[in-house]
């Protein structure tokens, strides 16, 4: 009777701790725009994000090996941890590809379909289905999304045009949408802490072959403090601690619910930029900003389909 009893507890314990988990990933996320920002004018965005991805992997292996101390050997059936790499690294190379040839708001605007994606992946791979409730509530906080991307300008978005840029964003967005549905499908038991080390070393080697003429061009040696705190920041906070969130999360939650706290991070860029000192948003904008946040309240509290 005991254990009948504590086994929803302790299932209700995980999914409010999935869903702050979530909501933590929103606002480091949201911190890497300003952090990004500060380092790319010095340093070509794919040599930056290798080495983040490296920094994020030593840092979750001392943690995973050293302080944890998880097995020090290699997952059953590694290939699952490069496919899962795979698609972190084609997302990361495809959005930083989109945005040399499109301006960072339309590839913010192609982003909100990815829970949309997310909902029917997780359907054909895991059966998750998806309610009324759960669709209506992505569908607002999308168009919540859309509403604070395009600062409450309805000519912006009338006037928005699907071109190269923009289809190539969409190729690692469906890569991206992937993700947290083959998570929990293709996890053989490891803990969060394993995937996301074994994860993440894939994306790197991945991001590695794939620019590597520019990080042998990059001349580290003389790159300035402002970098390394960058970075600092990209690899701790936006890599390592948000990707054990989200793979944290994609074991615990419906994917659909994962991906939907992506379109909380244009709050939280809100607030911080309010915060720093840069303006706040219009009263029209936080408008859209309240939208996104009624629209994943009722995401949350609905209940799952597993």
């Amino acid at each position: 009777m005991t254990q009948s009893i504590a086994a929803p507890r302790l299932a209700r314990r995980d999914t409010i701790l999935a869903h702050l988990a979530m909501l933590a990933f929103a606002a480091m996320i949201a911190g890497s725009f300003t952090a990004g920002a500060l380092a790319v004018p010095y340093i070509e965005p794919v040599p930056l994000n290798a080495l983040r991805f490296l920094l994020a992997t030593l840092i979750m292996g001392v943690v995973a090996f050293g302080v944890v101390r998880e097995p020090a050997r290699l997952p059953r059936a590694p290939w699952r941890m490069v496919v899962l790499g795979a698609l972190n690294a084609v997302y990361f190379v495809t959005m930083f590809i989109a945005l040399t040839m499109t301006a960072p708001v339309a590839t913010s605007a192609v982003f909100t379909l990815i829970p949309l994606m997310a909902a029917a992946i997780a359907y054909f791979i895991l059966k998750q289905r998806i309610g009324p409730a759960v669709l209506l509530s992505l569908v607002l906080a999308g168009l919540g999304s859309i509403w604070v991307i395009f600062r409450g300008d309805l000519a912006a978005i009338a006037g928005f045009d699907i071109g190269k840029g923009e289809l190539i964003y969409l190729v690692g967005c469906i890569c991206y949408a992937f993700h947290a549905p083959l998570v929990r499908h293709l996890n053989r038991g490891e803990s969060a802490l394993l995937s996301s080390f074994w994860t993440l070393a894939a994306a790197t080697v991945c991001i590695a072959l794939f620019g590597l003429g520019d990080i042998v061009a990059t001349d580290w040696l003389h790159l300035p403090a402002i970098v390394w705190w960058a970075l600092a920041y990209l690899a701790i906070f936006s890599t390592a601690i948000s990707f054990f969130c989200l793979q944290y999360a994609s074991l615990r939650l419906p994917a659909s619910k994962v991906l939907a706290y992506g379109y909380l991070t244009p709050v939280f860029v809100i607030i911080y930029e309010g915060l720093l000192g840069h303006g706040w948003a219009s009263l029209s904008v936080a408008g859209g900003a309240v939208v996104i946040v009624l629209g994943l309240l009722v995401l949350a509290l609905t209940p799952d389909h597993r």
